[in-house]
């Protein structure tokens, strides 16, 4: 029964008994979807460890205040295409535009590796924040299509669970590389080339639609429920949508706790790393690993977090069943963050962290099952304009830490943990009102 993890199991039941037996080609989509979030999350999270690196301090020369901006540069433009490129996908179809988004953001990746200052750098991280903005939005309405309503929160784990693996395994793995290569540009040419191979093999294995994939035998569509082939959202329907968007209060609910748990959570890939090592004496490599075991929770949160949401709207409904998870999450982070001030061992900050790490992670399920829910056949549109308020969230992140180091003074990093905290509490009780009963636009008609 294991192979139907994604499915319900009245439905599965059922199926099981037939012959021949359902294909599985939904089960390879979600892992391919994994593996892509994973190289996503490598290719982002990497430059918080390559900007700490003697090998890159010593070949390009920038300040604090410069690194800030650079890091805070990808999240910004990754914001900023969110809807297009989320509506990209509604429009042309989840296949083709991720296919090409794998391939541009791990080209910038290459690119990045041969900056040479600060213009170049920015450009750079800028162009990979462009291209990676359409991945989550465009993984969503994969979902949508190919998962039923009652698993879609472990299908949208699994794949930000991929992510996390990627994102706990870049702190070593990119301080590995340049140790082992002796060069944080050749870091950054490896994970492009990786991400190359990943963009064919999508290319090959996803159709946007069940109906679409030649290997899709009946009795998985059956197994799916039967979906059917829509009419993809137009330009002027867009247009129409983003109106909703902009009226929704449940939307907008969502976009203010993505922006604000981004807030507290990007310092964790970002400035910890940092932190680690100029203030808490921590060497280059343990402070590698120390990040990565605050990562490594985070994968625990998106198993948890998937099974949590599904079982709270089994349990409370589709409206609650998404909030609570949300809410939760957010003051367990928030608790967390406020011990941090008061804890003299280096081990118990990383533990705190963990704990955000683990929370943070153990909502993104619920908002990703939100967004399906009520997006319809614009979906990734949808993701995209919740991601969109999130990433702001993000970009603010990385140039707030190092402002509120210096307005702080002597208590500077007191006032860090407060901050990061506090955004966490607001976040919690923002989703409050949300309502993922109520759609957005609706799932026909197919086309004909």
């Amino acid at each position: 029964m294991a192979r139907y993890w994604f499915l319900s199991n009245h439905a599965t039941h059922a199926l099981c008994m037939t012959d021949p037996p359902p294909t599985n080609i939904r089960q390879r989509i979600i892992l391919l979807s994994m593996v892509m979030s994973f190289i996503l999350y490598l290719d982002r999270i990497c430059m918080g460890e390559i900007v700490k690196s003697a090998s890159f301090n010593q070949d390009l020369h920038l300040t604090k205040e410069q690194i800030g901006t650079i890091l805070g540069s990808f999240f910004f433009a990754y914001a900023l295409l969110q809807v297009p490129a989320g509506w990209a996908s509604d429009r042309f179809g989840a296949r083709a535009t991720m296919t090409l988004y794998i391939a541009l953001w791990s080209l910038f990746t290459v690119l990045t590796g041969l900056t040479t200052g600060f213009a170049s750098l920015l450009m750079a991280r800028l162009l990979c924040g462009i291209a990676e903005a359409g991945a989550y939005p465009t993984a969503a309405a994969v979902i949508r299509k190919w998962v039923p309503v009652d698993g879609r929160a472990r299908a949208s784990g699994a794949i930000s669970f991929g992510g996390r693996v990627g994102g706990t395994l870049a702190p070593f793995l990119t301080i590995w590389m340049i140790v082992s290569m002796g060069s944080w540009r050749a870091s950054l040419w490896l994970d492009g080339f990786a991400g190359l191979v990943i963009a064919a093999i999508y290319w090959k294995v996803v159709r946007s639609n069940p109906q679409e994939h030649p290997q899709v035998n009946a009795a998985e569509l059956e197994l799916i429920g039967s979906p059917t082939v829509e009419r993809r959202l137009s330009g002027r329907e867009m247009g129409s949508a983003l109106w909703r968007f902009a009226l929704s209060r449940s939307l907008w609910c969502n976009a203010a706790n993505q922006m604000l748990s981004n807030v507290g959570w990007v310092f964790l890939v970002t400035w910890l790393p940092t932190y680690l090592v100029e203030e808490r004496g921590v060497g280059e490599v343990e402070g590698g690993r120390m990040v990565t075991y605050v990562l490594a929770f985070g994968m625990l949160g998106q198993v948890a977090g998937g099974y949590y949401c599904d079982w709270a709207t089994r349990r409370f409904g589709l409206r609650w069943g998404r909030v609570l998870p949300m809410s939760s999450s957010m003051f367990l982070c928030a608790a967390a963050y406020v011990c941090c001030p008061y804890l003299g061992s280096t081990w118990a900050i990383v533990g705190c962290c963990a704990i955000v790490s683990f929370g943070t992670d153990m909502a993104n399920p619920a908002t990703w099952a939100f967004m399906t829910d009520v997006g319809g056949r614009g979906t990734a549109a949808a993701m995209g304009w919740g991601n969109m308020w999130g990433n702001f969230g993000a970009s603010a992140s990385a140039r707030l830490v190092p402002w509120l180091l210096v307005k702080g003074g002597g208590d500077g990093r007191t006032l860090v943990f407060f901050t990061l905290a506090g955004a966490f509490v607001l976040a919690g009780l923002v989703v409050l009102p949300m309502d993922a009963s109520r759609k957005l636009l609706a799932d026909d008609p197919p086309a004909g």
